[in-house]
């Protein structure tokens, strides 16, 4: 019997070619479009491996520092950040519309995600270039988050995102990187985190408080070393709970 379900997703076409590997356990994807990585190449190879797979397309932009890999913080314009979002949302396009699939998400890249869950600034930038788009695109976003209410105020379909490697503050932020307990590398471990926060709509944090959320899809970072391995059982345990994942 079909409990819940939930969908996952990796950030992928990043410079890790494990691509073709995660694919069959995935529901959906987000592309890097020449922010933090990619390019034209990256997007089309990726882009053909999502259709092989019917795997949904989202487009991941990022600050535009590669360098960084879009991992920190950069002092811009907001016209000058919303030109960059849209070049990348926009690059991806090109590429799905020779491959004649549908763009079915936006998920900001790192530190722009981070940051805009809580800067109503950096938000309302997003928003604005969603909002530039005809086709009901769907935002990928953290629960209890600005960029959250935003959305829903414009009327932009959200999809409530959680981290299945990554260990959260009592605030619902990421841990940071710079700390050692950030990600989660045990199996057993990362199931039984993802499970609680489907099954009972909490996280617990790590400092062990439980803390309510919502889930409606599951990230598992395509740049982890053990990325494969992960998401190949979480989909497994999922299903084998009765959660089916689509």
């Amino acid at each position: 019997m079909e409990l819940f379900h939930v969908d996952i997703n990796a950030d992928v076409g990043e410079g890790i070619d494990n691509e073709a590997q995660l694919m069959p356990f995935l529901s959906s994807c987000n592309i890097a479009c020449g922010g933090h990585a990619g390019d034209e190449v990256t997007m089309s190879k990726v882009v053909k491996l999502a259709k092989e797979h019917q795997v949904k397309v989202g487009a991941h932009p990022s600050f535009p520092d590669k360098e960084n890999f879009g991992r920190q913080a950069m002092d811009m314009s907001c016209a000058a950040l919303f030109a960059s979002i849209k070049h990348q949302i926009d690059s991806l396009l090109v590429v799905l519309k020779e491959e004649q699939v549908d763009l079915h998400h936006i998920k900001p890249h790192g530190a722009l995600y981070n940051m805009a869950a809580a800067d109503k600034k950096l938000a309302e930038v997003i928003i604005e270039v969603v909002k530039t788009y005809a086709m009901p695109v769907q935002l990928y976003v953290p629960y209890g988050s600005v960029i959250a209410d935003l959305a829903v105020q414009h009327n932009i379909p959200i999809v409530y995102e959680v981290f299945a490697d990554r260990n959260y503050n009592d605030d619902l932020s990421l841990v940071s990187r710079a700390k050692k307990e950030a990600l989660i590398h045990d199996i057993d471990e990362m199931f039984e985190h993802v499970y609680r926060m489907i099954s009972m709509r909490e996280v617990k944090t790590l400092d062990g408080i439980k803390v309510p959320i919502r889930v409606d899809t599951i990230c598992v970072h395509g740049d982890n070393v053990e990325a494969i391995k992960l998401v190949e059982n979480l989909w497994k345990k999922l299903e084998e709970k009765g959660v089916k994942v689509y």
